[in-house]
Parts: structure tokens; C-alpha cells; sequence
């Protein structure tokens, strides 16, 4: 982050000298008819200009936020959808330049996560965070929701933006890692099959300038002891089972991932297999991994390619 995306940042959650010289009283109205849920007053107020004008102002104790973020912070979707309806601005940022998608997904709102995303908030969340909501989604195991953001054209391979001199810390950070060291199965095949990158931390050459041998997904779910599910999951979306450097110790030649990783090395992958992977690579390389489903092949094939059968 450099001092323009800093000065960025201020200038953007800066308070308009307008509203600090305004009664509060309006703005008060609105968040108490989001926080009772009250959809039909919170309209009435909103059709008045003398509250309208407040729709996208931040208020309130702890972190302030507009009546959009407060709505989807508790769920009241149908005050979120009324305050769409009047023109809030779906990615308005709070004081840590979170938006509200960022807010529903952190509490796990599915049906307001839907909502604003169909009202065109981007799926990402602001840039000037460090977090997004994909990699919350990933770490809380909500499939439901990591499918919205997916299918809205979510990263499957974001990272933390942190600084450079914790490039180690960032090679452990993207959705994959998450979903794997939280035990989330269904979320780490989710992020596989919308294109996430088996290899994501050994292929990034930003991070292996600074972190010349990271740790391999592979290595991870093993050190983590995952089902042996996430291993052949790796397997079977084209991981390189060259990468890590598995321990052949006693402790660890029983281990179930251990041994599916051995015997994938010594049995070469099938031609099926490897047309597969090529195949799914190039429509995640044009950016429409769901496109599958549109090619004029038998339904078993493509049942195949979607790792269905």
C-alpha cells in the first residue's frame, strides 16, 4: 500500500463538512427503523428528501456505518432491499473499509449476501481492505454463501494483502489453505472447481522472489493431518505431486494422504485424467470454469469434467 492508496482511504471515509454541522436526528430515525426490522417506516422516511439525503451517511457507536451496512450486519433483508430500492450505495465503506457484502458475509447472511451482490456489489469487497470475502466465507465453512461469491466472479485465489516482509505468512492465506486447515471439504472442492489453483503458492513469482521454497498445499494438508480426500482432491485437480518433499519416516508411512501421494507419484496419470485437467485449465485461464456445462459433448463427459462421476 502506498501513500496515495492511504490518502485514498481517508478522503474516502472522510465525513462531509455537511453532515458533522447537521442534526443527527434523521440519520438516528433511519438506523433505529433498520434496527427494528421496520421496513415500512424505514420506506416512509426515505421517501421524504430531508432523510434521503442521509441514505449513504455513517453514524452510530463502535463502528459507525451507513443504514446499509447495519441492515446487513442483523440480516433484515428486507430493509437492505429498500434501502437498494431508494439508492443506497451498494458498496459503501465503513471506518475499516468494509462494505456490506463484507459485513453479511462476516455474519453469515446468505439471503443478504445474494441480495446485494444481484444489486451489483462487488464481489471482492473494497481494495482498500485486507481481507475479502472470500477468504472469510473460506475460513467459516459457508459454502452457501462462497457459492454466490464464486459464481459473481469472485477470485478463487485471492490472497491477504499484507506487506512484504510477511510474504511468508501470505504464501499460507488464500481460500485453499483456509478451507483445508479449517476442515472445510465441501469449501476447498468448491474453490477447486470455480479454478482455484492447486499450486497457487509454488506459481506466484511475486512470492517466490521473496519466498523461495514455500509450502505446497500438498505439504500443508499433510503437516495438518486433513482427510485424505483434500490429498486426492489435489490429485485429481492437477496438483504437482513432484513439489513437496514428503517425510518417509515411520510416524508417517501409515498416513492415508501420505500413501495416496506415493502412489500417485509412482502411477502415471491416465490419459483421461490428464485431458481433464488440461480441459478444465483452459476455461479457468478464460475466466469461465462454469462453461463447462455449454459444451455440445455427452452429459457423462461433461459429468466427468465437473469431477461428477
Amino acid at each position: 500500500m502506498n501513500f496515495m492508496d492511504i490518502s485514498k482511504i481517508f478522503s474516502l471515509l472522510q465525513p462531509d463538512k455537511e453532515e458533522e454541522d447537521t442534526n443527527t436526528g434523521e440519520k438516528q430515525a433511519l438506523r433505529e427503523a433498520v434496527h427494528r426490522n421496520d421496513s415500512y417506516t424505514l420506506d416512509q422516511l426515505l421517501r421524504q428528501e430531508c432523510y434521503k439525503r442521509f441514505i449513504n451517511s455513517r453514524s452510530g457507536w463502535g463502528v459507525p456505518g451507513t443504514p446499509l451496512r447495519l441492515a446487513a450486519a442483523y440480516g433484515h433483508l428486507d430493509c437492505l432491499q429498500v434501502l437498494l430500492a431508494h439508492g443506497a450505495d451498494v458498496d459503501s465503506l465503513d471506518i475499516k473499509a468494509q462494505t456490506p457484502l463484507f459485513t453479511a458475509v462476516s455474519h453469515g447472511h446468505l439471503d443478504c449476501v445474494r441480495e446485494l451482490l444481484e444489486a451489483g456489489a462487488c464481489p471482492s469487497g473494497s481494495v482498500y481492505n485486507n481481507c475479502s470475502p472470500i477468504l472469510t466465507a473460506a475460513r467459516d465453512g459457508a459454502v452457501g454463501i462462497l457459492q454466490e461469491l464464486l459464481g459473481h466472479g469472485a477470485d478463487p485465489n485471492v490472497k491477504v494483502k499484507l506487506p512484504v516482509w510477511v510474504s511468508n505468512i501470505t504464501s499460507f492465506s488464500g481460500p485453499l489453505f483456509l478451507a483445508a486447515v479449517y476442515g472445510h471439504l465441501d469449501c476447498f472442492r468448491l474453490l477447486l472447481l470455480y479454478g482455484a489453483d492447486p499450486n497457487y503458492n509454488c506459481t506466484d513469482q511475486y512470492l517466490l522472489a521473496r519466498v523461495p521454497q514455500p509450502r505446497t498445499l500438498l505439504e500443508i494438508c499433510l503437516h495438518h493431518n486433513c482427510d485424505p480426500e483434500y490429498i486426492q482432491l489435489l490429485i485429481d485437480f492437477g496438483a504437482n505431486i513432484y513439489l513437496p518433499s514428503v517425510p518417509l519416516d515411520l510416524d508417517r508411512k501409515n498416513d492415508k494422504g501420505t500413501i495416496l501421494l506415493l502412489q500417485a507419484r509412482a502411477t502415471p496419470r491416465t490419459l483421461l485424467s490428464q485431458a481433464r485437467i488440461v480441459i478444465r485449465r483452459a476455461f479457468c485461464q478464460a475466466n469461465k470454469p462454469q462453461a463447462i456445462d455449454q459444451l455440445d459433448i455427452p452429459p457423462v463427459l461433461i459429468s466427468y469434467l465437473k469431477h461428477q462421476l
